[in-house]
């Protein structure tokens, strides 16, 4: 069986578009006719720029290779150009391609994924979603809204879900790290506040930050963030300065998440190494794959810490997400997003189950991508599936953050 054809799609889900303005999904087919699905959580340069990099990756390392030699083929994009150092873009094209092997490899040997990582290690998967707009809100003001936030997070209890995501401290920018108003701390307090009431001991609050504050700023937050005990503080300063980031880990005692904009064991060793964070949130289509970040949950074990695989994407990278955690013993969670694209695009194959994800049992992947509404959604746009703002934060009127990949109106 030999790796054969490429085909890419990039699909937009609808507006609000939830989980990003675009996914990049690709198709791999063997000589044999099996067909494998992955997703490329690549976002540094435009999909039409990203096309050639994932058909490059595939013709230079893996058209040709047996799937099973996914090692041998990862070693090659990692030191591809005399390299052998994380590169965001390249990792970005691999990993999608590396999870279309697993799933080709799965239903080569009628298995689940996970059958082949070690086997079921977790019945269900605790999962935990981000709060989004119920029906009945204001788009543009609930992200400043601490009571509609509280009246989500209610609906997402009654859901079954143990644990819920906000981000009420932005803005994030360009410029880096930057100290936060004191509005910003304000308006946090206020959320988890309402949250807290509305939820009682529920569910946990995981509190979003991704990257935008200063060492100071971050310590500052987190303590007034202490009171109401959130699981995790997300990626409190930009993740490329760990040392820095295992000072705020050491001044609070919220636990320091962090990983979705991190890729390969090079990356995340330093992470472990630094005590810099305990929760470890890998991105699977663009930290490495399925097989990376297996090396890197076990190098977690080491270090008593944990895995929570992240999603802002789509439905193809979330079921790799699943495969992992079912088959690793240091799983805290694994975010989803359950809207009805998410769901129609891989046929409802994939089951949440009053806030638990349910393995799938079927070959491979255990999805059936819905090709031809795949198709039906093309990315039209200009901009990147994610983006962070040009102006510094606003020390006089407020900030606030818009839910991730607001429709373009250009």
């Amino acid at each position: 069986m030999r790796l054969q054809d490429l085909d890419i799609i990039v699909t937009a889900p609808p507006a609000p578009g939830w989980g990003g303005r675009y996914w990049i999904l690709v198709k791999l087919t063997t000589d044999t006719g099996l067909v494998g699905w992955g997703e490329c959580y690549a976002s540094s340069v435009g999909p039409e720029a990203m096309k050639p990099v994932i058909e490059d990756v595939f013709a230079r390392h893996m058209q040709g290779e047996n799937p099973e030699n996914i090692e041998l083929m990862f070693r090659r994009a990692y030191s591809a150009g005399f390299t052998q150092r994380p590169d965001l873009t390249v990792m970005g094209a691999f990993s999608g391609l590396e999870i279309a092997c697993w799933d080709i490899l799965g239903k080569a040997r009628e298995r689940p994924v996970w059958a082949l990582l070690g086997g079921k290690m977790n019945e269900r998967i605790r999962a935990y979603t981000y709060l989004y707009p119920l029906p009945q809100h204001n788009i543009n003001a609930f992200w400043t809204s601490p009571q509609m936030a509280a009246e989500s997070a209610r609906a997402a209890v009654d859901q079954g879900y143990t644990a819920i995501k906000f981000d009420p401290a932005g803005p994030y920018t360009l410029r880096g790290g930057h100290m936060p108003a004191m509005s910003d701390i304000d308006q946090s307090v206020a959320f988890c506040k309402a949250i807290r009431e509305a939820v009682g001991t529920k569910a946990d609050l995981l509190f979003g930050t991704h990257g935008q504050f200063t060492t100071a700023g971050a310590i500052r937050l987190g303590k007034a963030l202490e009171p109401y005990s959130p699981l995790w503080f997300e990626e409190p300063i930009p993740p490329d300065n760990v040392g820095e980031m295992a000072k705020v880990a050491n001044a609070v005692s919220i636990p320091v998440a962090t990983g979705e904009r991190l890729t390969t064991k090079a990356e995340f060793a330093p992470v472990l190494r630094s005590g810099a964070a305990t929760i470890l949130q890998p991105a699977l289509g663009r930290a490495g794959g399925i097989w990376e970040m297996k090396k890197v949950a076990a190098m977690a074990e080491v270090y008593n810490a944990q895995m929570a695989p992240h999603l802002y994407a789509g439905p193809v990278e979330w079921a790799a997400n699943i495969h992992l955690a079912t088959s690793i013993p240091n799983l805290l969670l694994a975010e989803t997003i359950d809207t009805d694209f998410h769901r129609a695009l891989i046929k409802d194959t994939i089951k949440i189950e009053n806030g638990f994800i349910i393995p799938p049992e079927t070959p491979g992947l255990g999805i059936e991508v819905d090709e031809s509404l795949a198709r039906a959604h093309p990315y039209t746009g200009t901009g990147l599936h994610l983006e962070m703002q040009e102006a510094p934060c606003d020390y006089a009127n407020g900030n606030a953050f818009t839910g991730g990949a607001p429709p373009e109106t250009d």
